[in-house]
């Protein structure tokens, strides 16, 4: 049974069907609807922003809709504005508590309307199951409060820079709000109102601190480079991945010598290397993926490229889509417990540890480790801010 939810917001229960508004207590019997709010977690519910992967109700919104629909949107960022200007939160608030019902049931019909028409015309993506999950979890994000210490800064206040990053900040609201459609890759980004997280100085990183008792960040060893080693069929080395890459070439160039090497053939199609070629097999790769127009990865993501960027779009999709299919084998672990994941970044996730949970360190170091594509070298840091997080040393 199609029907909307009027927030997205977990305790903000809520829905709209059969052109009546139902509170608190939902029908048992809901099945279809745009897209997935917190308090359908554990509904069996088909969404159709997932099967348009990515698109807006705007761009889906059909010819014989979109001046009813312009009309009703005008309404609505009149009423945003409105509530800008009051400074009243609807991060706080549920939105169905601050507007007339006669707006939410005028405004509910033709997203239906809409809905139904998605339904009709998007097939749903191979894909569909992760993107669902994924949802899930940054939305989960989304809605925990980072602990922004903006005091961390006053003793160099004196410097320029960190007085505008600290005007900016202040204005800031503490929530990261990640857009899982952001990039061809899959790899995230974040919404205009996000705390910036993913573009975070590394200098400012100590205004970060746990909601919990300290941080605690998974991070992969060159981890792309490990991910054409998979798609290549080759072992994981347990070691430094450049000290390995220092033997295939003779030992004779420094880590970051080899390091600069690697990267510059790997991402430059014309480049040539026999030695790195024989061991990653990048034509092959290419050749196996790419069908001429389009990429096919192993995660069943479908990204249209030419023949120049296939294989950075091959690699980066299919790390980005497995980096992500760990932190949601993590949160599943996590289910329950005070610990969440705090935020996602790069090739890395950071969790709140709470104190009660230490016992969980081993097991989540090496679930994080232990990919779909073999065992990839982890480094474990933590620490009681962002900025300032220490190497542990966990058993392989």
């Amino acid at each position: 049974m199609l029907f909307q939810s009027l927030d997205e917001k977990e305790n903000c229960a809520a829905i709209f069907l059969d052109g009546k508004l139902f509170y608190d207590k939902l029908p048992d019997d809901l099945t279809r609807t745009w897209n997935y709010s917190p308090s359908l977690k554990n509904r069996n519910i088909e969404y159709a922003s997932l099967l348009c992967e990515g698109k807006t109700l705007d761009e889906v919104c059909p010819e014989d809709l979109k001046d009813e629909w312009r009309k009703i949107n005008i309404m609505l960022r009149s009423m945003y504005r409105a509530f800008v200007e009051a400074k009243i939160s609807l991060d706080d608030n549920c939105f169905y508590d601050m507007v007339p019902e006669r707006f939410l049931l005028e405004y509910c019909d033709i997203k239906d309307k809409i809905t139904r028409h998605a339904f009709k015309s998007y097939q749903k993506p191979k894909n569909y199951d992760f993107l669902l999950d994924l949802t899930k979890l940054v939305t989960k994000i989304k809605h925990q409060p980072l602990h922004v210490d903006l005091d961390s800064l006053k003793n160099r206040m004196a410097e320029y820079k960190v007085r505008q990053f600290y005007k900016k900040m202040n204005g800031a609201k503490p929530f990261i709000k990640y857009n899982i459609y952001g990039t061809k890759t899959g790899r995230l980004t974040t919404n205009k109102t996000s705390f910036p997280i993913l573009t975070l100085d590394k200098t400012y990183r100590s205004i970060l601190k746990p909601k919990n008792d300290w941080f605690f960040e998974l991070d992969y060893n060159a981890a792309e480079l490990r991910t054409l080693l998979a798609l290549s069929d080759c072992e994981q080395p347990l070691e430094d991945l450049h000290a390995w890459n220092q033997k295939i070439l003779g030992g004779d160039l420094s880590r970051d010598e080899v390091k600069k090497s690697i990267f510059g053939w790997l991402y430059n199609p014309y480049a040539k290397n026999e030695e790195f070629e024989n061991t990653y097999n990048r034509k092959a790769i290419k050749e196996k993926y790419w069908d001429g127009t389009h990429i096919n990865t192993l995660f069943n993501r479908r990204i249209a490229s030419d023949e120049y960027h296939a294989l950075n779009y091959i690699i980066q999709s299919t790390f980005n889509d497995l980096l992500l299919r760990q932190a949601i084998k993590i949160d599943n672990i996590l289910e329950g417990r005070k610990t969440n994941i705090a935020f996602m970044i790069h090739d890395s996730i950071i969790l709140d540890i709470a104190e009660e949970d230490t016992d969980l360190l081993n097991d989540l170091y090496h679930e994080f480790a232990d990919t779909e594509l073999g065992t990839f070298r982890t480094s474990a840091k933590a620490g009681k801010n962002f900025g300032d997080l220490k190497e542990l040393w966990i058993k392989y």
